[in-house]
């Protein structure tokens, strides 16, 4: 059982605002090259871009930056949420995604990790965010983590 479980009214009011933020931070991330809102909780942020899995337009979402190798690992939290989140089935469905962090842009694969490559990555992921460990502990769901990497 997880720690203090998200409830769906908390799930809900959490939608509620990541949608219309998110769009803003985009916003603002892009005009400004990541000086404003390029960060979070005094944390560095990426924008990832993908395809939409049933429409296959391009998507940009906000997410904690966290540099792995050659590229960066990209964790389906959502705060702890019971619930993956929506850009989720997007990433598995497309997995070649862009990634800007301030004024670089990456081209990358992403792959889902399994149990054990999680295990080795998750310390890199709650060094640059130590608030992924709580998000696990909130939720029942192994929270999804992929390894992006430089295309071939």
């Amino acid at each position: 059982m997880a720690e203090n479980p998200m409830s769906e009214k908390e799930f809900k009011r959490l939608r509620a605002f990541i949608k219309p933020y998110s769009k803003l931070n985009v916003f603002m991330y892009k005009l400004t090259g990541g000086r404003i809102l390029g960060t979070l909780t005094g944390r560095p942020v990426m924008l990832v871009t993908m395809k939409g899995a049933k429409s296959g337009k391009d998507r940009t979402i906000p997410l904690m930056y966290v540099p792995y190798k050659e590229g960066v690992i990209v964790v389906a939290s959502q705060g702890g949420a019971p619930k993956t989140p929506i850009w989720f089935k997007n990433i598995e469905k497309n997995p070649d995604v862009v990634v800007q962090y301030k004024k670089k842009k990456m081209n990358l694969r992403a792959r889902r990790v399994d149990d054990t490559e999680k295990a080795a990555v998750w310390p890199t992921c709650v060094a640059h965010y130590p608030e992924y460990d709580d998000y696990q502990k909130r939720t029942d769901r192994n929270i999804p983590v992929f390894v992006c990497e430089p295309r071939p």
